[in-house]
C-alpha cells in the first residue's frame, strides 16, 4: 500500500497540517494516488504511532488548534527504502473495457453514450493537466526536483492523450458496428 509513502512525500515537500495535506492531495498527488480525507487522517495517526512523523509543537497552545506534521529521520529512511525497491506494474483493470467486451455478447445498449461521457471526462482532465503544465512548468524551470515532478505530470498528460485518442477511435468503430 502506497498511501503512507504518498503522505511522507507530501510532508517532506512541505510540513503540513492534516487539512493542508488533504487540500494538497486534492490539487496534486490525488491526481495519481487518491485518498479520502478520512484515510489521510487515519494514516497520519499510524505514521505518528510508528515514529515516522511527528506533530510539530504549537507556537501558542490553543484548544482545537490544527496539528502540523513533519517527517522524522525514520520516515525519510522508509520513503527512501520504498522508492529504491522494485515493484511490478499492476495489471490493467477497467470496467469500461470489460463492459465493451460484454457488449459483444449481450448487446450495446448504453455503451455509446458512456463512451462519449468518458471522452468528455478525459478531454476535461487533459485540459486541466495542460493548464497545470503551463502554470507550473514554464521553459527554464529545470531543477532536478521540478524535472521529476514534471515527468509525473507528463505521464498524466500522456495517459489522458491516449484515452482521448482511443475513445475517439472506439466511437468511430462503434458507428460502423451493426446495432452500435
Amino acid at each position: 500500500m502506497s498511501l503512507p509513502h504518498a503522505i511522507l512525500t507530501a510532508l517532506l515537500e512541505k510540513p503540513s497540517s492534516g487539512l493542508e495535506l488533504t487540500r494538497r492531495f486534492d490539487r496534486s498527488i490525488g491526481y495519481f494516488w487518491s485518498a479520502t480525507h478520512q484515510q489521510i487522517y487515519r494514516e497520519l495517526g499510524r505514521l505518528e504511532t510508528e515514529g515516522l512523523i511527528r506533530a510539530l509543537p504549537a507556537e501558542q497552545p490553543a484548544r482545537g488548534q490544527k496539528k502540523s506534521y513533519e517527517v522524522l529521520p525514520a520516515g525519510r529512511a522508509e520513503l527512501a527504502r520504498w522508492t529504491a525497491a522494485s515493484q511490478d506494474p499492476k495489471p490493467q483493470r477497467d470496467a469500461l473495457l470489460l463492459r465493451l467486451r460484454a457488449a459483444a455478447v449481450v448487446g450495446t445498449a448504453g455503451i455509446e453514450a458512456d463512451l462519449r461521457r468518458h471522452l468528455d471526462l478525459h478531454l476535461k482532465q487533459l485540459a486541466e493537466y495542460e493548464e497545470i503544465e503551463r502554470r507550473h512548468f514554464p521553459p527554464g524551470r529545470d531543477s532536478p526536483e521540478d524535472r521529476l515532478r514534471h515527468l509525473v505530470l507528463r505521464a498524466g498528460i500522456d495517459l489522458e492523450t491516449f484515452w482521448t485518442r482511443w475513445l475517439t477511435q472506439a466511437l468511430e468503430e462503434f458507428a460502423e458496428v451493426p446495432g452500435g
